[in-house]
Parts: structure tokens; C-alpha cells; sequence
């Protein structure tokens, strides 16, 4: 299989430990914007893969090499495939690719340049560093949790996405791509290689810190359910008569006042104290009841579109054929799977459609030859 290669990353070669979680995700997201994406997957599946073949759409647009780590003969493989991409990737815990001889020393030893992107939950050091843990365990221990989730109920995030993917991935991708910029620059200090240590709990942290604006401003505090973006009536989800959900998110005054003007409440006086937060329990009653009166196409009619600031709540596959969604293009099915198209958007150097996802090792003859030349010819 040949990745795709158009998108600004064109000529990035990137080299990936296979793992799990959010490691993959930020190799995913490189090799749809255009970089060469060189997975070292493991001879057979262990205990720990997520082996769904081609359903594992983080896998897509990479090429599969097939190596045995535990072997001195697959450590060399992958050290010499480091001394010709521009960064690595690995989501292991703390020391285990030290033991493996694969550790940020030895690899930069042979690439200078290279950039080591190292994707934790705790860190690379501190107390928690060799505990085990997931996506909401980091996003809780980091604050990131605290104001999700309606009031009076269990914080919850949407799975995997506030920690994994947006304090994780993510902040990995900016890492690297950092990294290259600076390894490849020629001011004081630039110019060379260095470690990238991405942890969830630092990305989901920074992550907070527009609300950390508002709540040093007074807008936030942290009682749940007390806060302009957490506990209003006109910032929340409502039930349908169908059982499905619509989002409201009229925050602004004039925004508010439409959305009251909609739903025929512009003379009911006790509308008239939308920001007073005693109000919030018994105004978001009343709300919760009105929207049970209708369908949710029914408030679609009345409200998408407008500046009521509204969307109906869809599950991906509604997502994929919503008129807007479709319009841009958002999703595809590929080989049978839904999937997100790569993002973002870019006018000169547009990402083509995502590739394919590589069996086990089936590119690890191409691999060799195109990254290490002649001695595998």
C-alpha cells in the first residue's frame, strides 16, 4: 500500500511505535495532511492491540512494517529507520522504550535532528508517572472534568475526546510539528533534535484556560451549575417528544432575545431575568417541559439556521447526512467504515481522500527501500 501523500506535510517522514489511545490518533492526523507515516507494528497482535482491521481508522493513510522489538534484530530495523524521518512517536509508559534500547539517547544519538514525541496520561515524571489510567482519569485529576456534565448530575466528558484526543493528540501534533520547525531553523539553540513529552494532563489543563480567564474575571467559580457556560436554561440540552435532543446556547443578549422571540416567551415576565442565576433552576423547568412539546425536526423547523444560536444533538451517523455536514463534505464511507475527513482545510496544499489502513507488516519491504536505500534493494 502507498500512503497518501498530498497536504501540506508532503516530504514529513514520520516514524510511529504502534500503541494505543492517542498516540495513533496524532499519526493519523500527520498522514492526512500529507506525511509519510511509517507504522512499526508488531509481528502477531498482543494481549493489548486493538486489532479490528481495517475498522481501525486511526490506522488510515500509514504504511506497516512488521517487527519484533524483543529481538536485537528489530531493535537495529527500527534504529536505522530513525536515522531518516524527521520525528518518532510512542505512547508507552515511562522507561519502557529505554528497556526496549529504543529510548530518546540512543535515537538521537543516530538522527541529531530527530524530534521524540513521547505521549503519556501522567507525564513523563512526577508521583503518578507509572500509574495506570485512561482518558478520564487524566481529565479529572487535571481540572479539565470539573464544569462538564449538567448541574446537580455526574461530571462526564464525551468519551476519549477532551483527553485523549484534544489534550492529548492534539497537543502531540503541535509538539512535533514545533519540534521540526525548530530543528530545522538556524537561531541560537535551534537547529537539532529534542524530546517532546506530551502529557494529558498538561494538554487538558492549558485546555482550560480561556475558562480560567472568566473565572478569575468573576464569571466562573467553582460551585457546578452557578457559571454562564454550565448552568443556565439557555445554555443546555432538552429532551424532545420524540426522546431526541436539541442544544440551546443563547448566551448574548440579542441572541437570547431571538431565541425568546421564537419559542413565544418575549412577553412572559419571567423571562425577563434570563441572567439572574437564582432564576436558572425554575426557568430551565420551564424550558425542559416546552421542548418536550415537539419533535425535535419540529424545533429544527422553528430554530436551525437562525441566530437562536441552536443545533439538533445528532449521533455520527445523523451527523454524516445533515445538510450542512454533507454540504462540506465532513464524512465518508470508506471500505465500508464512517469516517471524519481530514481537517483542517487548506487552499494551496489541499489533503487528498484519507488512505487506505495497512495489514499487519504488509509494507515492510517498501518501507526499507524507500527509507534506507540500497542495503535493502
Amino acid at each position: 500500500m502507498v500512503s497518501n501523500r498530498s497536504g501540506p506535510l508532503q516530504g514529513l517522514r514520520i516514524l510511529e511505535i504502534a500503541g494505543l489511545g492517542p498516540a495513533p490518533v496524532a499519526a493519523m492526523l500527520l498522514a492526512d495532511l500529507g506525511a509519510d507515516v511509517v507504522l512499526v507494528d508488531r509481528k502477531t497482535p498482543g494481549a493489548e492491540d486493538l486489532d479490528i482491521g481495517r475498522h481501525a481508522i486511526q490506522n488510515r493513510g500509514k504504511r506497516s512494517i512488521a517487527v519484533d522489538l524483543k529481538t536485537q534484530e528489530g531493535v537495529q530495523t527500527v534504529l536505522e529507520l530513525v536515522q531518516h524521518c524527521d520525528a518518532m512517536i510512542e505512547g508507552m509508559r515511562p522507561g519502557v522504550m529505554e528497556r526496549l534500547g529504543l529510548g530518546p539517547d540512543v535515537c538521537l544519538a543516530r538522527n541529531p535532528k530527530l524530534v521524540y514525541g513521547r505521549m503519556t496520561g501522567w507525564g513523563q515524571d512526577g508521583p503518578l508517572a507509572q500509574a495506570a489510567g485512561h482518558d478520564l482519569n487524566y481529565v479529572a485529576l487535571s481540572g479539565a472534568l470539573w464544569w462538564s456534565g449538567q448541574p446537580g448530575e455526574a461530571p462526564m466528558p464525551p468519551p476519549s475526546l477532551v483527553g485523549d484526543i484534544g489534550g492529548g493528540a492534539l497537543y502531540l501534533v503541535v509538539g512535533l510539528l514545533a519540534g521540526i520547525m525548530s530543528a530545522r531553523s538556524k537561531g541560537e539553540g535551534q537547529g537539532r533534535g529534542q524530546v517532546v513529552d506530551a502529557a494529558i494532563v498538561d494538554g487538558s489543563a492549558h485546555m482550560l484556560n480561556l475558562l480560567l480567564g472568566l473565572k478569575s474575571a468573576g464569571q466562573f467559580v467553582n460551585e457546578r451549575g452557578r457559571s454562564l457556560l454550565d448552568g443556565p436554561h439557555w445554555y443546555r440540552t432538552y429532551r424532545c417528544a420524540d426522546g431526541n435532543f436539541v442544544s440551546i446556547a443563547a448566551a448574548e443578549p440579542r441572541f437570547n432575545t431571538l431565541l425568546l422571540q421564537k419559542l413565544g416567551l418575549t412577553d412572559d415576565p419571567a423571562h425577563a431575568a434570563a441572567y439572574d442565576l437564582q432564576a436558572w433552576p425554575q426557568l430551565h423547568e420551564r424550558f425542559a417541559a416546552l421542548f418536550a412539546t415537539r419533535t425535535r425536526d419540529e424545533w429544527c423547523a422553528l430554530l436551525e439556521g437562525t441566530d437562536a444560536c441552536f443545533a439538533p444533538v445528532l449521533n455520527p451517523d445523523e451527523a454524516a447526512v445533515h445538510p450542512h455536514m454533507a454540504a462540506r463534505g465532513v464524512y465518508s464511507v470508506i471500505d465500508g467504515v464512517l469516517q471524519a475527513n481530514p481537517a483542517p482545510r487548506f487552499s494551496g496544499t489541499p489533503a487528498g481522500q484519507p488512505g487506505a489502513v495497512a495489514s499487519r507488516g504488509e509494507d515492510t519491504e517498501s518501507i526499507l527501500r524507500d527509507w534506507c536505500g540500497e542495503r535493502h534493494e
